[in-house]
């Protein structure tokens, strides 16, 4: 067979509807050869007969296929118009029918299910203002333990009412508070039927767990939130513009949204065991006198801060017992003015700071291994932690660095602000 020619002898020209037969500039036959210039031959009869016959073939076949394809919509259509009119002129959609969803045990809805009833929600009223928080059932006494700023939002007590998991409220009396914990608690007399939560450690507790967070933000009650717990020992100063005054913690970090009415609830780990109280949020309010206030209006931004159970049961015993607590110290005066660490001005002989050798003009640099940026810092980190343990001082004196180390002694009473 020539080059050009089909199967019957004939040259074969390809041609496009939208061009001339016999192609145009840039025309090339299938082999890639620009065909030659010069007049087109006429095509014999019978390779146009094949060719339109094929064509008549071809159109055949698409309009079949259409055909099927209307005739199918058709049918639908009519189908669906069917259906309407036998439920009188109206659509109605069934939902699929599936089993239960099916959770792993100990999930976190599990988790929810076995504790709400062992959180409460409470409400403070004071002098033309009510504020409210969430509580933490400790006993079948009726012991709550919730924040000091709850209950006494200006420095005073007010009235308390609890609300439980099933609707039902009743007034409550308080036992004792804590400033400088910011912790107290509060009872409900004459109720029957409690779950008291179980109370675990967060000392066990490694960056990366997961955690819940339950109270009522902004009075949503039983508002479940969850996350991470983003760090340890995270010293801060808050309610410092309330007349509640000033509390030093050295709180636990989640980034589970923890917003105004959340205060005083539980910070549960992955087994449900509580191991901090829902202080205080970060606001990301510039306008905010006190960034670390628990009632901004501001909502959460993922900086949320709770105090560790550690360090609220026995403050919480110590109330329920006696009806105030302790603190711990370790009797040294500082500049909180100075930065890069805490600046000492004054240590008292029988202290745990005399005892281990600080002086004044030394410079605390970090509290068993924590960081120390400023005199708050270190206020915060000895009162976070209980009275009678051993710390470690990392202490810059002149130009070396020391490591100081003692048991913490117990302190009575409201302490000043400038006093670790």
């Amino acid at each position: 067979m020539g080059e050009g020619e089909d199967a019957v002898g004939a040259p074969c020209w390809w041609s496009h509807p939208d061009r001339p037969t016999g192609g145009g500039p840039g025309f090339r036959l299938p082999s890639g050869r620009v065909p030659a210039a010069g007049p087109v031959p006429p095509a014999p009869s019978g390779p146009v007969r094949r060719r339109r016959r094929h064509h008549r073939g071809l159109r055949i076949a698409i309009v079949g296929v259409l055909a099927v394809l209307c005739a199918g919509l058709l049918g639908g259509g009519v189908g669906a118009v069917v259906q309407g009119t036998r439920q009188g002129g109206r659509i109605t959609l069934q939902p699929v029918t599936e089993a239960g969803v099916r959770r792993s045990p100990g999930s976190t809805a599990d988790l929810v299910r076995a504790v709400l009833p062992g959180v409460v929600y409470l409400s403070v009223r004071t002098t033309g203002a009510v504020t409210t928080g969430t509580g933490i059932v400790l006993d079948a006494a009726g012991h709550i333990l919730t924040n000091n700023h709850v209950v006494a939002p200006q420095g005073k007590p007010g009235g308390i009412t609890v609300t439980f998991s099933t609707g039902q409220y009743h007034p409550a009396v308080l036992v004792g508070r804590d400033a400088d914990a910011d912790l107290a608690v509060i009872q409900v007399k004459g109720v029957s039927g409690l779950h008291p939560l179980a109370l675990g450690s967060a000392a066990r507790l490694e960056v990366g767990d997961p955690v819940v967070a339950i109270g009522a933000p902004f009075g949503l009650v039983g508002t479940v939130t969850s996350g991470i717990l983003s760090a340890r020992d995270r010293p801060l100063t808050s309610g410092g513009d309330s007349g509640a005054g000033p509390a030093h913690l050295d709180a636990l970090q989640t980034d589970a949204p923890i917003n105004p009415g959340n205060s005083g609830g539980p910070l549960l780990d992955a087994s449900g065991t509580v191991v901090g109280v829902n202080t205080v949020l970060r606001s990301a309010d510039p306008e905010s006198a006190d960034p670390f206030g628990a009632e901004e209006d501001s909502g959460s931004i993922g900086l949320g801060f709770a105090i560790p159970v550690d360090r609220a049961l026995p403050v919480a015993e110590q109330l329920i017992n006696t009806g105030r607590a302790t603190r711990a110290t370790l009797g040294a005066t500082l500049d909180l003015g100075h930065r890069n660490g805490a600046l000492v001005t004054a240590v008292g002989a029988g202290g745990a700071g005399g005892r281990a050798g600080l002086r004044a003009g030394d410079v605390v640099t970090a509290l068993d291994g924590t960081p120390v940026t400023s005199g708050d810092d270190l206020v915060s980190l000895v009162r976070g932690r209980n009275p009678g343990r051993t710390v470690v001082l990392t202490v810059r004196r002149g130009g070396r660095s020391l490591s100081l180390s003692d048991l913490l002694r117990s302190a009575g009473g409201r302490a000043p602000a400038d006093s670790a």
